[in-house]
């Protein structure tokens, strides 16, 4: 289960992705996911997908890493694509059965809608494994550093977002503790259909929420023996440099949706 799940990771790299500044990587990839609405063909979507590619490469992430970070959401991903499929009407009618029937606006919409959450998902878990949950704390606070002036608590939510950064990989380690416990006890967990399945993990989540609360709970000792106080000042020992390279990679969403946006136009 940890290996499928990669949210949260974070691979210590030496590329050109790990090197930039969180700040920009943050910035970056909140207007590229702004751009991934604005695509509604198949030429867009390739083009979006082609500056994953070139950045997944980068970066140095298997192709296969990536792709199997999606395996948890498959089901999701299939539901939301059925729903589009006989929601959506318009086109010609390629199917009729009762009142279910399918469109060929239903397809195309159920397929953009599917590659368009797939796209979020893989540029947020590039963003994610070639960042450390410190450095994407740091910039998320500086970010948002100008909303204290409106009495915003920046650095709680800040705090906030590590803490649920770091327990992801934790609270999935603990999940494969759980499941390996109720195999040896003779459960039929990975075996079955969907809804057996289904069934099999429901009795994991009142162990999985009381390893969560008890760790949680450590940390709140941990913290607060060590002085943490959320209302007191504070200072960030590391200290975020921006380079010539973090602009330049800002400056690359501008040709990015120039490109979208000729391909929307002309209607490829």
């Amino acid at each position: 289960m940890r290996d499928k799940f990669i949210i949260g990771r974070y691979l210590p790299l030496d590329t050109i992705i790990h090197r930039r500044d969180p700040r920009a990587k943050l910035i970056f990839v909140f207007l590229f996911i702004i751009l991934i609405f604005f695509a509604h063909s198949f030429a867009t979507y390739l083009w979006l997908f082609l500056i994953i590619f070139i950045i997944m490469k980068a970066s140095r992430i298997k192709s296969w890493f990536l792709i199997k970070g999606l395996t948890p959401i498959w089901i999701f991903l299939i539901f939301t694509f059925l729903m589009h499929l006989f929601l959506t009407k318009g086109g010609v009618r390629i199917f009729e059965l009762g009142f279910l029937s399918i469109d060929t606006n239903g397809i195309l919409e159920g397929i953009y809608i599917v590659l368009r959450l797939m796209f979020i998902i893989m540029i947020s878990t590039i963003m994610t494994l070639t960042t450390s949950p410190l450095d994407l704390t740091d910039a998320f606070e500086r970010l948002l550093s100008p909303l204290k002036i409106i009495k915003i608590p920046v650095h709680q939510l800040s705090m906030m977002m590590s803490i649920a950064l770091r327990f992801i990989p934790t609270l999935m380690n603990e999940l494969d503790k759980i499941i390996l416990a109720q195999k040896s006890r003779g459960s039929e967990i990975s075996s079955g259909g969907l809804i057996n399945r289904v069934k099999a993990f429901i009795p994991l989540l009142v162990p999985l929420f009381i390893s969560a609360f008890q760790r949680a709970e450590d940390l709140a000792i941990a913290m607060e023996v060590r002085g943490y106080e959320t209302h007191k000042k504070r200072t960030s020992y590391r200290k975020l440099y921006w380079r010539w390279a973090d602009s330049l990679l800002l400056m690359l969403i501008v040709p990015i949706a120039i490109i979208l946006f000729i391909l929307k136009h002309i209607g490829v």
